[in-house]
């Protein structure tokens, strides 16, 4: 995904009532329940030989290769719990919103040299559920990391420089250059 994608997904894992299984066997053994018993399905997915997915399912392959091992935890991570995930998403929506920590060059619209140029600041933000709606279904429709950086920005921005004053009353702002970015669910 990207970076925005994968603080999004990150956050959602977060909410898990209950830990990952932790032996290879019993991931594996996982991911074969998911895809409705198909030892092939998982083999593709993992890029590894059917016959090597059974053996590790009737445990006699009990430590797998740190790539496959790191593989492997990712898939599991990436399906589990996802009712849980859902409600906490849906809560995001509709009740808390999202806060959103990142690291980016930020300023306003003006000339180079001037103090209102952009420089690399550190924001923590809270989103409204309406702003957070928007975020997730983009995310749920697909698209790029690229327009979820942008919707991103443009939420940050709306929400960073309203209620005038010291928040810069109706000046334009710049989002670009994120480094990081931690959404809190």
């Amino acid at each position: 995904m990207g970076i925005v994608g994968d603080s999004l997904e990150r956050a959602a894992q977060a909410h898990s009532t209950r830990p990952i299984p932790k032996n290879a066997g019993t991931q594996m053994r996982y991911l074969v329940k998911q895809h409705k018993g198909s030892t092939k399905a998982v083999a593709a997915l993992l890029n590894i030989s059917q016959r090597t997915v059974e053996r590790y399912v009737k445990d006699q392959i009990k430590r797998p290769k740190a790539d496959l091992a790191s593989r492997t935890e990712a898939e599991v991570r990436s399906r589990w719990q996802p009712l849980v995930r859902k409600r906490a998403r849906e809560k995001a929506t509709k009740q808390t919103g999202l806060l959103i920590v990142t690291r980016a060059r930020f300023g306003f619209t003006a000339a180079p040299g001037t103090s209102d140029d952009g420089r690399m600041r550190r924001i923590t933000q809270h989103l409204p559920p309406e702003f957070a709606g928007r975020l997730l279904a983009a995310q749920d429709a697909g698209a790029t990391e690229r327009e979820l950086q942008t919707l991103a920005a443009k939420n940050l921005q709306e929400t960073y420089f309203k209620d005038g004053g010291t928040r810069a009353q109706g000046l334009l702002a710049e989002l670009t250059d994120i480094d990081y970015i931690e959404v809190g669910i």
